[in-house]
């Protein structure tokens, strides 16, 4: 019978393996990344690339990510992902502070240690200036039976310490919480699933924002503080689609004539937004479209410099990023590159 040294004797080459693997695959998607072959495959970006084409979740994909350009801009982190000093599971964390000048120095404080030390490493070497307070904005059920609820409570309001809110169906805590770095890109509020109906949100609020809340609370004390938040967003999302042209609440009977010729009339953005359903509609390689919500643009099938017209069976919704590739397409990277400012880059 196997004895547990024996089994973990096997186990240990097969990590080194698993570690090799990872690095070499790491590398390989530096270079991918660098080509911007994701491009040429039809994809927005390599994070779409990894979360759609290999079928990453969209953790792993990010972890990837962020991994395939810190070994561009650093590839001395390669060998100590390879003989497993520095764990994956940090490469989000040393990103934010290593860089190609830094790295013999500063690297070498991550081996060996977890995200959550990592975090604390970045927070010592980058602390934020003013940290923000975080409210944790939590839909919970109300103890005891269904139905039963929390009593309200106005939020608490310290100085520069702690927001506490709590309401009927919505219970909300914060404390403040040195992040590290700003990050590069938009942070977005982090929604962890309960059940297949209720998320957790976590998002920093100002105090500002904890003041507007409790005098809602006050000339809404009917609606718990989901149902306010909910409120709110939706407004904001009908004011946006509006001015999008896809929702009106009193479209015209017939359409205005317009003098300039370039301009999409708005019963027609209307009707290409209900047929695309809001969404990109790019063809990827697989064949799914893309689907993105995100920075949406009408594109003329047939561009207007090539005699397009502005008419629903000429036009689709797609995102930015593709829209760009779309035009690229037909008229050729030589006059996107003038026209968008910055050249393909393309690494042969």
């Amino acid at each position: 019978m196997d004895t547990a040294r024996a089994l973990s004797d096997h186990l240990s080459p097969l990590l080194r393996r698993e570690r090799s693997a990872l690095a070499e695959f790491l590398v390989a998607l530096a270079d991918f990344d660098a080509r911007r072959a994701w491009a040429d495959l039809g994809y927005a970006s390599l994070f779409h690339y990894l979360h759609r084409e290999l079928r990453l979740s969209k953790g792993s994909a990010q972890y990837r990510k962020v991994a395939a350009e810190l070994i561009q801009a650093v590839p001395a982190v390669v060998e100590p992902l390879r003989d497993g000093r520095l764990c994956f599971t940090t490469v989000i964390e040393v990103a934010r502070v290593v860089t190609g000048e830094n790295w013999e120095t500063i690297l070498p404080r991550f081996y060996g240690l977890s995200r959550h030390e990592a975090a604390e490493v970045v927070a010592a070497l980058a602390p934020h200036p003013a940290p923000p307070e975080r409210t944790v904005l939590t839909p919970v059920r109300g103890p005891g039976a269904t139905g039963s609820t929390v009593e309200p409570r106005a939020p608490v309001v310290t100085s520069g310490s702690t927001v506490e809110l709590k309401g009927p169906a919505l219970a909300a805590g914060s404390t403040v919480e040195p992040p590290a770095a700003p990050p590069p890109y938009r942070s977005l509020a982090e929604l962890t699933p309960l059940t297949a109906s209720l998320q957790r949100l976590h998002v920093t609020v100002s105090e500002r924002f904890a003041r507007k809340l409790e005098r809602l609370r006050d000339l809404r004390p009917d609606l718990s503080d989901d149902a306010l938040l909910e409120a709110a967003v939706d407004l904001l999302l009908a004011k946006a689609e509006k001015r999008q042209g896809a929702l009106t609440d009193r479209p015209r009977a017939s359409a205005r004539p317009s003098r300039d010729p370039d301009r999409i009339p708005a019963h027609v953005r209307r009707e290409v937004w209900r047929r695309d359903g809001g969404c990109c509609q790019w063809r990827l390689a697989d064949g799914d479209v893309c689907g993105s919500t995100h920075a949406l643009q009408l594109d003329h099938v047939v561009p207007l410099a090539l005699g397009g017209d502005s008419t629903v069976a000429n036009l689709r919704v797609l995102c930015a990023a593709h829209n760009l590739l779309a035009a690229r397409a037909v008229l050729g990277d030589a006059v996107m590159d003038r026209y968008a400012g910055t050249p393909r880059g393309r690494v042969t």
